[in-house]
Order: structure tokens, then C-alpha cells, then sequence
């Protein structure tokens, strides 16, 4: 991270011969998978602090940004040039020859014309008439499937103002979909035609061999198409034939041929040739977890209605998985494919650093909340919540929810509680706070309810009384309250507080690394 910021600078400053680009002049922007929680967050941002990027002291000069929701920011741009739709691209046997095809000249100039005769933005939705193309409308839903390396990240927004706002439907979710499952199911394949014993083996003692197979197959995972008839070759090293000679007694041609894996075949220039089936197999498992995730988030209630699906991240390049999604999910709704589809969360992250209010509304991934006391109500609190304090009966442990799973929360609404010092002079409160998945939990030890983090309210000494110190002594010390605000609708959540009293900002900070 210490030397992309170093390069990165350079490059500008390389750029810009007139003027020197100074630190607070530049705001970072850090994409990370939607399914990320507040830890792994906190984590890169703490990661930017350590490698100098900016200082603990202008936060606001780093962003997190969720990379489903950047591709969402930059999809809502695209003109009618920039895409490819599924629906438009002639197949072949299942397979487009060409690979991803840009819409017609004559539907461009068509769109061109109408985008110069309203004088406005363009967006991309097609027009009733199927032939033209319209701007996207205050109101309409589309939903953003990243397909990455390790991960899928899905997020569904709605165009909620002329502006081109948008608002989160649903809590973006995902899991470990991406193309890596690919690899690792070749991987499998390979164990099961040489043994899994010789393949931890033979990674431990030859590493530098085992990535150059992983490297040989990545580049012919990436030319894999449906319909496609020729067989996909890889070249094993020749450390590789080798070192399973020595080991086993025999040839790798040999336990092809024992292996009964006919989808697999032995070329004689010491490659092994994949089938078509062979390939299937490979994507199939990972692919169908990734249509059946999109599958499930179309039929909640929240997202009926979307009319565009965009398959962005570098994963959406393989035609295996473009055809799997159009024949699944092409008669519910537009699968559009952006050109330059492995920079589409750069771009859109380029964009959410100029303007971070673009996303209006979220939807919390988890409820959050603190444990507080209650008034014990008999008949309604379990009798091992009963605490009794100076003659008063209360109810420990009772979750006092901030925010549910789920909830729509605006940029910049905020949650405020009040907290008073134990005792006078005391310099710091430290409040717990919980999450959970659900949002039906009434106390913090209940299933499901976890504490996740540490709220830290840094408090200055109190101001003296009106009088000085002569007028304070002997009397009672008065309530100190302590109000802390929370926003839960940001990327991250935040907290400040100020002393009520003096009106004094107080030093706030939620720390979830420390669990």
C-alpha cells in the first residue's frame, strides 16, 4: 500500500510539472468486498494510517468504499457505446465466436441524437419501442453482481432523484463465488488423477513449478466458452512429470489412463488436454452458487422490479459465466456487460471519491447496539436479569438497539445517546457494542448477539461551576452528560459526542479490532 501511494503520487507529480501535489490535496479511495465487516474495514483503514497514505488526524481524507456499490456509481453513467447486452449478441451453439460485441454504429448515432436533442445526462434503459434509448427514470431499480477473484458481491440501488442519487434496496451481500473456485476445483481434479498426497507434495518441494501450472491454467480458464470444440491444453512442467516419475514409478500418461477420468486426455507434447466436459465440470459448481445467490436476491420482496442486472469485475469476462447468467436470469431482466469490465469498480471508485453523498440511503448489514438497564417489570424480565441497587430492581444486559438488519439509513442520520461518568474526575467511558444478524434479540446475551467492538468517549476535565472552586465545595457534584452520536448510514460507521453541558466537543472513536 506504501508504495502504490509513492507511485501513484509520482505519476501525478510527473503529470503536473507546474505545481507540486501536496498531501492534504488528495483524497484516498479504498474498495473493499461488500461482505466485509467493520473489523476488516477498520482493518485497511488502519493499514492506510501505518503506510502513510494520510494521518489519523484528517480521517476524512480516506474513503472506504464498497466495490459493488462503486461499479453501481460508474454502471449509472454508461452510454449505450460503453456496454454489451447479452440479449443483442448473436450466439452461436451457445458461444458468441467474437467474444463481447459493442452495440451497433447505428444504435450509438441513433442514441447520440437523442442524448443532443434533450441537452441532459444519459443513462442506460431501453425505450418502449425496443429501438432507442432513453434516460434512466427517477425510480427505476438495477442490481450489480461483482464477480471477482475471490468473492461476489451483489447490491441493488434505484435512481432516487433526477440528480442520479441513488438508494440501496437490499443489504448488499455475496460470498467466496468468485474465480478462484475455479482454480481450486482444477486443483481437485488434479488430486484425483495423481493422487492428493503427491499434489500437497509436489506444491511444498516445487513451488516455483506449481505456479507456473496455476499460471498455464489461468490463461486457458479465460479462453473457456460454452459449445466450444476443441480441448483446452495445459502444459504440466517438466519438474512436474518428473518429480512423479521419481515418486510414484510411473508416468503421468500412466495415471491418466488408471485415473478413468476420460474428460482428461494426455497430448504427447507433455500437455494435458481438457475436454469441454472437462471445462463444464471446472465452472459448474461456482458459476451455479453465483446464479443461485442472484437467484435468491431477485425473488425478495425489496428488489422486484429491477430491470438491469450488470455483471462487472474480472470474473464477468469468461463467457462461461455470461451464458449461465443470460439463459437463468435473461426473460427477468437485461444483462449488460460494461466495456473495460475489470476497471469498472477503479472508475466508479474515482467517482464516489469525487462526490461520496451519491449513495442517499443504505441498508444496514447488521443490527447494532449497547447494553443498558432497565426498570425490572415483573412478569415481563427473566428473574436472573434482577439486579438491586440502592433499593431499586433493575433489568441487566438489556439490548438497547440502535439500528436493525436491514433498516434503511440516510447519509447523515444520526443516532444520539446520553452517558454520565460513574464517578467525578473520571477521564474516559468505555461502552461495549453488540451486533447481531437478527433483528428480534432483547438482550445481549442472547443467541446470536455478539460484542463487536468498543465505543471510547475521551472526556476533558469538567469545567468548574460558576463561582470557581470555593462555590463547588462541600456540595453535591452535578450529573455529567456526555452526548454521543452515532451514523450508521455511511460506508463506515462514525461517532462524535460533546459535552452537553459545556458544549465542548468530546474525543469519540468505536474501536472493532480489539475483539
Amino acid at each position: 500500500m506504501k508504495y502504490i501511494g509513492r507511485a501513484g503520487v509520482y505519476s501525478i507529480d510527473r503529470e503536473q510539472s507546474s505545481s507540486v501535489l501536496e498531501a492534504e490535496d488528495i483524497r484516498w479511495v479504498i474498495t473493499v468486498p461488500a461482505v466485509w465487516k467493520q473489523p476488516a474495514k477498520q482493518f485497511m483503514r488502519e493499514a492506510a494510517y501505518l503506510a502513510g497514505l494520510v494521518s489519523p488526524e484528517s480521517p476524512e481524507q480516506l474513503l472506504i468504499a464498497l466495490e459493488p456499490e462503486a461499479a453501481s456509481i460508474y454502471c449509472r453513467k454508461l452510454r449505450l457505446h460503453q456496454v454489451t447486452d447479452l440479449s443483442l449478441r448473436p450466439i452461436a451453439n451457445g458461444f458468441d465466436p467474437d467474444g463481447l460485441r459493442p452495440f451497433d454504429s447505428n444504435f450509438r448515432q441513433a442514441r447520440e441524437q437523442l442524448r443532443r436533442s434533450r441537452h441532459s445526462r444519459t443513462f442506460l434503459v431501453e425505450s418502449g419501442t425496443g429501438e432507442l434509448w432513453s434516460e434512466m427514470q427517477t425510480g427505476d431499480k438495477y442490481m450489480v453482481a461483482d464477480c471477482g477473484g475471490g468473492t461476489v458481491d451483489l447490491t441493488v440501488h434505484q435512481i432516487e432523484q433526477p440528480q442520479g442519487t441513488l438508494k440501496e434496496l437490499y443489504k448488499a451481500s455475496g460470498g467466496p463465488y468468485g474465480a478462484v473456485g475455479v482454480d481450486l476445483a482444477f486443483e481437485a481434479m488434479l488430486c484425483q488423477i495423481f493422487g492428493e498426497g503427491f499434489i500437497r507434495s509436489f506444491k511444498a518441494r516445487r513451488p516455483a513449478a506449481w505456479v507456473d501450472l496455476t499460471i498455464a491454467f489461468e490463461a486457458r480458464k479465460r479462453t473457456a466458452a460454452p459449445g466450444r470444440q476443441d480441448a483446452l491444453t495445459v502444459s504440466l512442467p517438466f519438474s512436474f512429470i518428473d518429480y512423479y516419475k521419481r515418486q510414484r514409478g510411473h508416468s503421468v500418461e500412466v495415471a491418466l489412463r488408471r485415473s478413468n477420468m476420460n474428460i482428461v486426455k494426455w497430448s504427447s507434447q507433455g500437455m494435458l488436454r481438457l475436454t469441454q466436459e472437462a471445462m463444464n465440470e471446472l465452472f459448474q459448481p461456482t458459476i451455479s452458487s453465483i446464479v443461485r445467490h442472484i437467484e435468491e436476491l431477485m425473488a425478495k420482496p425489496e428488489v422486484g422490479g429491477v430491470r438491469f442486472l450488470f455483471l462487472v469485475g474480472g470474473f464477468a469476462e469468461s463467457p462461461m459465466l455470461q451464458q449461465a447468467v443470460q439463459n437463468a436470469l435473461g426473460r427477468a431482466c437485461r444483462i449488460i456487460i460494461p466495456q473495460d469490465v475489470g476497471l469498472t469498480i477503479l472508475k466508479g471508485a474515482v467517482l464516489f471519491g469525487l462526490d461520496p453523498t451519491v449513495v442517499r440511503v443504505r441498508r444496514c448489514p447488521l443490527s447494532y447496539g449497547v447494553a443498558v438497564l432497565n426498570r425490572f417489570v415483573d412478569g415481563r424480565h427473566p428473574p436472573h436479569k434482577l439486579l438491586v441497587k440502592d433499593g431499586r430492581h433493575w433489568c441487566t444486559d438489556v439490548l438497547d438497539r440502535f439500528v436493525a438488519v436491514d433498516q434503511s439509513v440516510a447519509l447523515g442520520e444520526a443516532v444520539g445517546r446520553s452517558y454520565t461518568p460513574a464517578r467525578p474526575g473520571q477521564r474516559k467511558i468505555v461502552v461495549n457494542v453488540y451486533c447481531s444478524a437478527g433483528d428480534d434479540a432483547a438482550y445481549v446475551t442472547d443467541a446470536g448477539v455478539r460484542k463487536c467492538g468498543a465505543m471510547t468517549l475521551d472526556l476533558p476535565e469538567a469545567p468548574e461551576p460558576p463561582g470557581g472552586a470555593a462555590a463547588s465545595a462541600g456540595a453535591a457534584p452535578e450529573r455529567r452528560e456526555i452526548r454521543a452520536t452515532m451514523q450508521f448510514g455511511d460506508t463506515e460507521i462514525k461517532v462524535t459526542a460533546v459535552d452537553v453541558a459545556s458544549g465542548r466537543s468530546v474525543r469519540a472513536s468505536i474501536d472493532f479490532l480489539s475483539n
